[in-house]
């Protein structure tokens, strides 16, 4: 799963470089995202532009990672695909997250890829 990771103080964007997050990749994905965030910080941005799409699996390591934030760190989404907003809106997720449009409006710092 190919990750890299925008950082400024009080924000980490995590790219997602892939066109899918499903069964295959939803481990690597849970273990990539673990390994990125361990770091305290402030707020996690998860842009998912590229990724077009999500299954139950996929979902469910989101939702995991969102979980292992903890509700002092919020994960929100950004630049959902129409397909993978559809599966956000048809599971109600929609309303668990953030989701923004795009990153345009958001200020990028150093890139590191992993």
């Amino acid at each position: 799963m190919q990750l890299d990771c925008t950082q400024t103080p009080d924000l980490m964007i995590v790219h997602v470089r892939e066109a899918r997050i499903d069964a295959a990749g939803a481990i690597d994905f849970k273990d990539r995202m673990r390994d990125l965030v361990t770091a305290e910080g402030g707020r996690v941005l998860l842009d998912l532009s590229q990724v077009t799409f999500i299954d139950s699996s996929g979902l469910g390591a989101v939702v995991a990672v969102r979980k292992a934030l903890g509700p002092e760190r919020p994960l929100e989404l950004a630049g959902l695909t129409p397909a993978v907003e559809k599966v956000f809106r048809l599971t109600r997720m929609d309303t668990v997250f953030t989701i923004r449009p795009a990153l345009s409006d958001i200020a990028a710092g150093t890139q590191h890829a992993l």
